[in-house]
């Protein structure tokens, strides 16, 4: 199944059940920086670099979500 198809699915699935764009957007981000933070072994600055933002806004974001370097 194609990328796309998946998303789609996924999307009708969530506002199916009431899911908010707020809670989807956060549970999404974080989901993200964890795959992201894994795959650069918890480097903050490579990480950061492969998100495409400033490591300090990385930093920040790992704050609010309680995600620890490690992750």
């Amino acid at each position: 199944m194609a990328l796309r198809d998946q998303l789609e699915r996924l999307v009708d699935e969530m506002v199916t059940k009431g899911i908010r764009y707020d809670e989807a957007q956060r549970e999404f981000e974080k989901k993200f920086i964890v795959q992201v933070l894994a795959k650069a072994d918890g480097n903050l600055c490579k990480a950061a670099d492969l998100l495409g933002i400033h490591r300090n806004t990385l930093s920040r974001k790992m704050t609010e979500y309680r995600l620890r370097q490690s992750a």
